[in-house]
């Protein structure tokens, strides 16, 4: 543990600053980092190596906190990793965003009274291209204001040419082995951005509605069904009953009339209806509706397209060329007019899908569209799991991939935009279809057409494990960083982007899975607990909080609030606590640089160092070991507490207050002390360097005279433990505290000095008399020294003399008059929780709040009693 660092270190300074100021020195760490090149990766190491991906931020984007939080986390664990002697990677990107993107220029185009159509295609996709350049990417500054060790040379975009023949490439390979194929059926879509979208790109929420109920059918052959998208009715095939519903026995297999329109429609029996809902009826719109297409093709029913893409109504009638809300209503009125209204209910309330980049409300649509046959692949990804080649981490979000990848659907693939990887498919004059590769030539000549369509981005992103390291060529950053030891995202993208991941590393890699871990975090929420958005107005720009506390102060309330899987509250004030952190770790480095401490030399043998010193050691070592054990099971809030505690409590309130006797004395001791404080701060600095960067930085090469604690060596636990010095200290410890809580009872200021005699012959505690009174403001006694209070504490007898500092006979009756008050307090509410009749009448809150009454008033009589006994008689 007595290296600290890989490199020679210069003579340490011991000047710092006064104050530390994290404006003043963060930017010009992070540019030293990055151009003395501590986080590129070498592909020729011999070093093991250890490769974590960015999940890859939109390049609409900017930092968030969300980004904030999982940026932290990774960093914490590459930092460590290179620390450790491994060649570490990790990779930087950015998602070309297709929806988003397009949203992002169109918008621009509108202010100059243009959409993409006045451009055309190919200029509309250089504008983008355009502001890429110019306005994309801003994300990538405010990395770097955080302390993201990425390996910015190897930085890559979905859309550049690398990437670009990764895409075409795997598209070719499944298309060619059947696993990508074209057809008819619902996608979610969008009629504001004209495209088909994801269900990761669906947002839902409980909007105002109406539920309609109406009569098909005449006479006897009635039937009652409900919906909350009366439009669609203009698109009904067929009405289904449940096969065991008894009430519509007599209706299976006939033809009912479909008002509004010339149609009869089938009544059909399938088992996806449920009985109990409603009137146990449903309409069947196969082009409208995902339930609705798959009960049409069970039962071999028409799908009829009512809606174009603008959701405007095709079918040919009164209500042709209407928006569908307008439609909607037309409808209900006609229906009533009919007297075919059953009931209507107003307002309804029902979860409703929204474009998640325009708010637009999602429409089903039956769309000619590619896919990708999931079923072998998502096959392949769940057996990972379970044989153990991939870890999910904490395991019991097993049951939930597990969940997603055995009950996959087929996934559209296709977009109806004009920013993305363009689909390398070409139709020909006589209905030829021809997928071209990246190094083939596409057909020509007259007739031929490549398809309009994009890949969805969660395609490209879906590759980003290996094909950011060069594949499809077999380049050596592919062999030495393939796969990646971790995946650090949220639970949110289990079923989207990992299980993508999963799907095509598999694939692609010959049945190698892209990582070997992954490792999930819960999202960050409010100090309440809840959600963040714009609605809420909580929303909060991680800049400003670096900007006002520090990039690590940010960073260190974001870790400890980390608790694998589970959300992550943050309130302002915890930044300024962990601001308060940095500020301690500055000030207390900062005073033992100033008394002595020192790295200089080896540590002294233990028969050399103090109790005291053998303590700090040994808690050292043993928060070496918790350390390194909460990394692995990826535990950064108990890491971050494990720190917090050992460096704040132990280190800075216990170790370098009793030290200070010794350093005042000098001698020989003075210097074993100062060294085993060198090394205490050595040690703790680098263990806190991963998740705080800054501070550490400069605080360590003042230290040390290192060149940078980023390549320093990782501390490792040497073994050494002093558990009979642990419980000295320990004991040393509950004298003190338990006199200075006296003093606090007895009213007394923490820098009042009071006349003290100390019994500690016989005790552990002998030697510590001078830090005792030095911590305890205890002078020695004079001659005229009186013991007004004695209190006896762990075998030892400290006895005060309190009668130049308080008026006993005043402060008994202060504390008589608060008894008394307490006894009365206790007996009105005991008297209240023993009376029955109160006790029913009462609500439940009153009755606690009386209770809390009762508890409060015992704790104080216990409190004041134990005050009395220890003051002398007046």
């Amino acid at each position: 543990m007595t290296e600290n660092a890989q490199q020679q270190p210069t003579a340490p300074s011991t000047e710092l600053p006064t104050q530390y100021a994290p404006a003043e020195v963060e930017g010009k760490l992070y540019e030293r980092w990055v151009e003395r090149g501590y986080f590129e990766a070498d592909a020729t190491s011999e070093k093991p190596p250890y490769t974590v991906v960015i999940p890859p931020p939109n390049v609409t984007g900017s930092l968030h906190l969300g980004h904030a939080f999982e940026h932290t986390l990774i960093d914490a664990l590459t930092r460590r990793k290179r620390m450790q002697g491994y060649e570490t990677l990790w990779q930087p990107g950015m998602d070309h965003a297709g929806i988003a993107t397009q949203n992002v220029v169109e918008r621009e185009l509108a202010k100059e009274g243009k959409s993409r159509h006045d451009l055309g295609r190919e200029a509309f996709v250089e504008r983008v291209w355009q502001w890429k350049a110019e306005s994309g990417g801003q994300i990538s500054g405010q990395m770097r204001r955080l302390g993201d060790g990425v390996a910015w040379s190897r930085e890559r975009f979905t859309m550049d040419e690398g990437l670009s023949q990764a895409v075409q490439t795997i598209f070719k390979r499944l298309y060619d082995d059947e696993l990508i194929y074209r057809a008819e059926r619902i996608i979610n879509w969008c009629p504001r951005c004209l495209t088909a979208i994801s269900d990761i790109e669906v947002d839902y929420q409980d909007d105002d509605g109406e539920l309609v109920s109406m009569k098909y059918g005449e006479g006897e052959e009635t039937i009652v069904v409900a919906t909350t998208r009366a439009e669609t009715m203009l698109g009904d095939t067929a009405v289904a009953v449940h096969p065991e519903d008894e009430r519509y026995k007599n209706l299976v297999g006939k033809r009912i009339k479909l008002p509004l329109t010339d149609r009869s429609i089938p009544v059909v029996a399938d088992e996806h209806v449920d009985p109990e809902f409603g009137t146990g009826a449903v309409k069947v719109t196969p082009a409208h509706d995902p339930n609705d297409f798959e009960i049409g093709r069970r039962h071999d029913l028409p799908s009829l397209t009512v809606m174009d893409e603008h959701a405007v109504i095709t079918a040919h009638g009164p209500f042709q060329g209407l928006d569908r809300l307008e439609a909607r209503s037309a409808i209900v009125a006609a229906l009533r007019a009919e007297g075919r209204i059953v009931a209507e209910k107003r307002p309804y309330v029902h979860s409703v899908g929204h474009c998640s980049r325009c708010r637009t409300t999602i429409e089903p649509r039956l769309s000619m569209q590619w896919w990708v046959k999931v079923g072998p692949l998502a096959k392949a990804a769940g057996d990972a799991v379970r044989d153990g080649r991939v870890k999910i981490h904490p395991q019991e979000m097993e049951k939930r991939y597990f969940d997603w990848v055995d009950n996959l659907h087929d996934w559209c693939i296709s977009r109806q935009l004009w920013w993305g990887h363009r689909i390398p498919v070409w139709y020909g004059p006589n209905g030829e279809v021809v997928c071209v590769g990246p190094d083939e030539e596409p057909p020509s000549g007259e007739g031929w057409r490549q398809d309009s369509d994009v890949l969805d981005t969660w395609f490209s992103s879906g590759l980003w494990p290996f094909s950011t390291l060069g594949w499809p060529e077999q380049t050596g950053s592919l062999a030495k960083f393939y796969p990646n030891s971790v995946l650090v995202t949220g639970y949110d993208l289990l079923f989207f982007w990992i299980a993508r991941m999963m799907m095509f590393g598999l694939y692609a890699m010959d049945g190698a899975p892209p990582f070997r871990t992954i490792a999930l975090h819960g999202m960050v929420r409010d100090q309440n607990g809840k959600k963040m958005s714009k609605s809420f107005g909580n929303v909060i720009n991680p800049l400003d909080w670096m900007d006002k506390y520090g990039s690590d102060a940010l960073r260190f309330t974001l870790a400890r609030g980390a608790n694998p899987g589970v959300d992550v509250p943050i309130g302002e004030d915890w930044v300024q606590g962990s601001r308060n952190f940095a500020n301690k770790i500055w000030n207390a480095t900062r005073f033992a640089l100033m008394n002595g401490a020192t790295v200089q030399g080896p540590l002294p043998d233990a028969s050399e160092m103090s109790s005291t010193d053998r303590w700090i050691l040994s808690r050292l070592n043993s928060v070496v070991a918790e350390v390194d054990a909460h990394y692995e099971d990826y535990q950064f809030a108990k890491v971050s507490d494990a720190l917090f505690h050992f460096a704040w409590d132990e280190v800075f309130d216990w170790y370098v207050e009793l030290s200070k006797t010794t350093f005042q004395a000098g001698g020989e001791a003075a210097k074993v002390s100062g060294r085993v404080l060198g090394e205490v701060l050595d040690v703790t600095l680098r263990l806190l360097h991963p998740i705080v960067p800054f501070v550490t930085e400069t605080l360590w090469t003042t230290l040390t005279g290192g060149e940078s604690v980023v390549i320093a060596q990782w501390p490792e636990d040497s073994g050494f433990r002093d558990a009979a010095a642990e419980r000295e200290i320990e004991t040393l410890q509950q004298v003190i505290t338990e006199v200075r809580r006296f003093r606090a009872d007895q009213g007394l200021q923490p820098g009042q000095r009071v006349p003290a005699r100390l019994t500690l012959d016989g005790t552990a505690l002998a030697p510590h008399e001078a830090a005792i009174r030095q911590l305890l403001r205890l002078t020695p006694q004079g001659e005229s020294f009186t013991a007004t209070a004695t209190l006896p504490v762990s075998g030892a007898e400290v006895a005060l003399d309190l009668s130049g500092t308080i008026d006993v006979a005043a402060e008994r009756k202060r504390l008589a008059k608060d008894l008394a008050g307490a006894e009365k307090e206790k007996a009105q509410a005991t008297a209240k929780l023993g009376n029955e009749a109160f006790l029913a009448k009462a609500p439940e809150p009153v009755v606690d709040k009386i209770r809390g009454r009762l508890a409060k008033a015992e704790e104080d009589i216990t409190r004041l009693r134990a005050q009395l006994d220890k003051l002398p008689q007046a």
